[in-house]
């Protein structure tokens, strides 16, 4: 027998009333798949929290001057509590995942982490030729440029550096990785605070100066990390591995790009063309902080590792010069992989 109206859930209330005021039926009321209390709440929370993202969008703007309103509904973009979640996540992660680890079997990821880094490599790639391009032919000023001076070429840069900054929430996957595979050593102070500071940085940067003299330090980046990806996508074949001889140059290209990048920022404070003094120094500051954390990560790494491996071969505990001593990977070999600077 077909379903009374009086009975059926899918019957609107008010034509369930009429159908059965008609017939003489009694209207069995049940209770709908959305309660209203429910709703209700749901309605509230999401007022509550578009209140505190609207205090929050306004105490920033007062210390921090108006937003640009060019990326405005970008993904990511309108309010920060969504980017500040990510990084507690990823923090809550970095500090759970290696107890979750501890006695379970490391993970390979070697086809993950293939198409991982080659993606990063082609991303970055694209990033840094669109950058270049942009400011090549957009007639830019290397000393100082601000953001309101080339429409067309600044609007082409903000795309750009959208995807810089999402590509910052992407590279999370590296320290997940070290986990997966148990590389605990290689999560270091200066991987966690370079990944956990670029991913806000960059909210800030995308809000305020998403494009003019911004653009510098992302192109140097994103050419870095052609390289350094490129790398650690091909060490993850062990077949290429022994080909693979700049590892310990890719640290000393970050050193010049930071050098580089802080070097092209002063000269915006000396020669001023608008853009935020504020943000200058900021950059300034940040840049040192990476210089010092590099460098003790470089000296650290090779400085006195490959003079322990000079004082073996003088001594003659080394057994032979071709990256392996009595069947084992050498020092420098061993170092070089041991550490990860992203």
């Amino acid at each position: 027998m077909g379903q009374s109206a009086c009975s059926s859930h899918y019957f609107p209330l008010s034509d369930k009333a009429a159908h059965c005021a008609q017939t003489g039926q009694p209207a069995k009321v049940t209770q709908s798949f959305s309660h209203p209390a429910s709703k209700r709440e749901r309605e509230k929370k999401k007022v509550t929290m578009e209140t505190f993202n609207h205090k929050l969008n306004i105490y920033l703007e007062s210390w921090m001057g108006p937003r640009d309103q060019r990326v405005r509904g970008w993904l990511l973009l309108d309010n920060y509590p969504p980017t500040f979640a990510l990084t507690v996540m990823y923090l809550l992660i970095v500090w759970m995942g290696p107890k979750y680890m501890k006695h379970r079997q490391p993970y390979s990821c070697r086809g993950l982490l293939v198409l991982y880094n080659l993606g990063l490599t082609l991303l970055s790639f694209y990033m840094f030729y669109e950058l270049v391009t942009a400011v090549w032919h957009g007639g830019y000023n290397f000393y100082c440029q601000d953001t309101h001076s080339a429409q067309e070429v600044d609007n082409k840069i903000i795309n750009v550096l959208w995807w810089y900054y999402f590509s910052k929430l992407i590279e999370f996957m590296d320290t997940f990785f070290f986990i997966l595979r148990k590389n605990n050593h290689q999560i270091t102070f200066l991987h966690i605070y370079h990944h956990a500071t670029m991913l806000n940085i960059w909210w800030f940067v995308m809000n305020w100066v998403p494009c003019g003299h911004s653009y510098f330090g992302a192109s140097l980046n994103s050419f870095i990390h052609v390289v350094m990806y490129s790398y650690y996508g091909l060490s993850a074949v062990p077949a290429i591995r022994p080909y693979l001889w700049w590892k310990k140059y890719i640290t000393q290209f970050q050193l010049i790009q930071f050098f580089l990048t802080m070097s092209q920022t002063i000269c915006a404070v000396v020669w001023p063309c608008g853009f935020p003094m504020g943000w200058l120094y900021f950059q300034i500051s940040y840049m040192v902080t990476l210089i010092i954390l590099f460098t003790n990560f470089y000296i650290q790494t090779y400085k006195k590792h490959s003079g322990s491996l000079k004082k073996e071969l003088q001594n003659g505990s080394a057994a032979s010069t071709n990256g392996h001593a009595n069947g084992a990977q050498s020092m420098e070999r061993t170092t070089a992989k041991k550490l990860r600077v992203d």
